[in-house]
């Protein structure tokens, strides 16, 4: 265990700070849900518009979960960062995602996982089942 930590130690170091956090909260994030009982499926999905996080599968829901970390709450709660315009990308990744499916007419929905991180550690995950939805999604 202690060459696997010596080794992300040498791999993230030349990565910026906002990176190394976000992939830290992602992981985190994982971590969470699956003890949750959701199935991990895929991380970082990578669709013509954009990337999805985290992909699980909750019963026969599929859930397309985006992870906002953040060292900080002072000027707003991390969820407030999944805007229309985000959203929108996440809707288009999504459909690029169900593509690849033989079933596409599988349930589908959008979570936002919370984490924060005091002194560079987690402190607290907030899970947002459903935390948003689109009018309407062509598959």
């Amino acid at each position: 265990m202690v060459w696997r930590n010596r080794f992300i130690d040498w791999f993230c170091r030349d990565k910026p700070e906002h990176l190394r956090r976000g992939e830290l909260g992602e992981r985190a994030a994982k971590r969470y849900l699956k003890k949750a009982g959701l199935k991990f499926l895929y991380a970082n999905f990578r669709g013509d518009q954009g990337e999805i996080d985290l992909i699980f599968r909750e019963g026969d829901v599929l859930v397309f979960v985006e992870v906002k970390t953040r060292s900080s709450e002072t000027w707003a709660r991390p969820a407030s960062a999944v805007n229309p315009e985000k959203q929108r990308k996440i809707f288009a990744t999504a459909r690029d995602y169900l593509r690849l499916l033989d079933n596409r007419q599988i349930p589908i929905r959008y979570d936002i996982v919370e984490v924060l991180l005091e002194n560079g550690q987690v402190s607290e995950i907030r899970h947002q089942p459903n935390a948003f939805a689109p009018a309407r999604i062509r598959r």
